[in-house]
C-alpha cells in the first residue's frame, strides 16, 4: 500500500494529479491519499481530505511506501516507522506554498537514508515505477539518544 499526504494546510493537486495518473495505470497497487481542502476530483485514488494524526500514524505504519510534499512532520514520521519515503516539495513559483521552504527542506534531505526527492513529474513517476526501498538503520526514535541525555545532564548540573 502506498500512502499519500499532502498536510493539512494547503491542496496539492500537482502531486495528488500524478500519483492519480500512475494509479491509473497500476491498479493493483492500493493506495490511500489524504488531498487536503482539494475540490479536484481523483477517481484513481482512495481520497481522504483530511485524517485524524491516530488514523494516519496507522496509515504510515501500514504502507510500504510513502509519498508526502517536504513537510517535516511527513518525513520524521516515515523515518521513525522504517518507510521508504518520496518527497516532492510545493513550490511557491507554482502557487502551491507562502514561499521556497520546501525546496530548502528537499535539498537538505535529498541523498539522507531512505529519503527521496523527485524534483520534478516525470522523476516521481519513475521512482515510482521502479520501487524505493528503506534502510533498515534507525533514523528517528520517540526517545533522546542516550549519549545527549548524558551531555545535557552534565551540562545542567555543571
Amino acid at each position: 500500500m502506498i500512502y499519500v499526504t499532502v498536510g493539512t494546510q494547503l491542496p496539492f493537486d500537482r502531486l495528488i494529479s500524478v500519483i492519480n495518473e500512475w494509479a491509473a495505470i497500476n491498479t493493483k497497487t492500493h493506495i490511500i491519499a489524504q488531498v487536503g481542502p482539494t475540490s479536484t476530483e481523483f477517481e484513481s485514488l482512495e481520497c481522504l481530505n483530511f485524517v485524524s494524526p491516530s488514523q494516519s500514524n496507522t496509515y504510515f505504519k501500514e504502507a510500504d511506501l510513502i509519498v508526502a510534499h517536504a513537510g517535516m512532520g511527513s518525513v520524521l514520521t516515515a523515518l521513525k516507522y522504517r518507510k521508504p519515503i518520496i518527497i516532492f516539495p510545493r513550490k511557491a513559483s507554482l502557487g502551491e506554498h507562502r514561499n521556497e521552504h520546501q525546496l530548502a527542506t528537499a535539498r537538505w534531505l535529498e541523498g539522507k537514508v531512505s529519503v527521496y526527492v523527485a524534483w520534478d513529474e516525470t522523476t516521481l513517476l519513475s521512482m515510482l515505477d521502479c520501487g524505493v526501498v528503506a534502510s533498515e538503520e534507525l533514523l528517528v526514535s520517540d526517545y533522546a539518544n542516550e549519549e545527549l541525555i548524558r551531555n545535557l545532564k552534565k551540562f545542567i548540573n555543571g
